[in-house]
């Protein structure tokens, strides 16, 4: 059995498929990985195949800026990004970049399977072209079916180019779908025919041992992480909520992403330890609560540990999810305007003192406990396609 993996060449979409690709191999498949070259070394640093298709994302991204006379999606209202950057810089843009490296890869691989993230558009059209079943891997809630649409104007030409009518929602639903996020935070995953959910991150574990390098004492309070993943790592933005957290009776631990200096923050409060990285499941068994950007591998992870969280949104889908995590009880929301000093301390001690919120979060951390691993999924799919 033969499984091509291709996605989006960014943190966010590269490892939520990768304990799906490791289950295909471990089950004996034959798994090969095409994207950006920026997908290249997480790939490899986890025994898989990789080959290039397409140029790395800030190529991408760098395309739609020469279109532009100003920066994409600039004043935008958080309810419009998807609108506007999904038809153009991922359906449009990525799509015509990655179609025929992506193309090549698969007549040399003549997979039986294509499994793809939700806004690789060019991976339902390799599929249907190859012959191949195709599997769209979620990497949070499911897109909204009217920015589907319009995604799906968007790469018509593409398809049509190919000799086929792009079908609906582009494509990306036509196949089997694999869905990560807990179904008590995505309504769609009921009204989707065959929708396979699947654990987006692995069981907590105990931590065996505090993480290395990390000051003594810390664990005598309350400690909160805080994160803005790996994409929006503003550090102004880190200034703001370090500042409003060092209000807080809590021990800080800050992860600023691996381009920014710890240094370049100046001052910190004294409750605060700053790193550019430390693995979350290191962190997460030992915290009381998080304050992040909404990110779903980040926001699912912190529900797998049962923690309540504070959201502060900062691009992409992190506004949905964070309108999500509110709505279910497992977060309080912070929007880019409501983002204050005093609005991050207030939402922080609510979430640590109110046992309504912990118990949205341990209702949640059961349901993705609940979800099928990896491997199930894998070998249910392997099957399916012998049949």
């Amino acid at each position: 059995m033969r499984v091509l993996v291709t996605c989006v060449p960014q943190t966010g979409h590269i490892v939520p498929l990768l304990p799906l690709a490791e289950a295909f191999s471990a089950a004996g498949a034959e798994v090969l990985w095409a994207s950006g070259e920026d997908a290249a070394g997480p790939v490899t640093a986890r025994g898989l195949t990789f080959r290039t298709a397409g140029p790395s994302f800030g190529e991408w991204y760098g395309a739609l800026v020469g279109r532009t006379r100003g920066a994409p999606g600039d004043g935008l209202a958080p309810d419009n990004v998807e609108r506007y950057f999904l038809p153009r810089l991922f359906g449009e843009v990525g799509t015509a970049l990655m179609l025929d490296d992506l193309l090549e890869v698969a007549r040399d691989f003549q997979p039986q399977l294509v499994v793809f993230d939700p806004l690789t558009y060019a991976g339902p059209l390799v599929a249907a072209l190859s012959g191949a079943r195709g599997v769209v891997h979620t990497v949070g809630p499911f897109t909204d079916r009217t920015v589907t649409d319009l995604v799906a104007d968007a790469v018509s030409p593409i398809w049509r180019q190919q000799g086929l009518d792009v079908p609906e929602h582009a494509g990306i639903y036509a196949g089997t779908v694999v869905t990560i996020c807990p179904p008590s935070l995505d309504p769609a995953i009921a009204m989707t025919p065959g929708a396979r959910t699947m654990r987006p991150t692995s069981l907590p574990v105990p931590a065996a041992a505090p993480p290395p390098d990390l000051p003594a004492g810390l664990w005598e309070r309350p400690v909160v992480y805080l994160t803005l993943g790996t994409f929006s790592n503003n550090p102004s933005v880190f200034s703001l909520l370090l500042e409003a957290l060092g209000d807080v009776p809590v021990n800080v631990v800050a992860t600023i992403g691996r381009d920014n200096d710890p240094a370049s923050l100046g001052s910190v409060p004294s409750n605060a330890h700053v790193a550019q990285f430390i693995p979350q499941h290191e962190l997460l068994p030992r915290c009381a609560a998080a304050v992040h950007h909404a990110g779903a591998g980040t926001a699912f992870g912190i529900l797998a540990h049962k923690l309540p969280s504070v959201a502060v949104p900062q691009g992409a889908d992190n506004f949905a999810i964070a309108q999500r995590l509110h709505d279910a009880g497992a977060a309080r929301t912070l929007m880019p305007g409501d983002v204050t000093r005093d609005a991050v301390r207030d939402a922080t001690v609510r979430v640590l003192d109110d046992a309504v919120h912990r118990q949205a979060a341990h209702r949640l951390g059961d349901e993705i406990a609940a979800m099928p691993s990896p491997d199930e999924v894998a070998a249910e799919l392997l099957a399916s396609v012998t049949q």
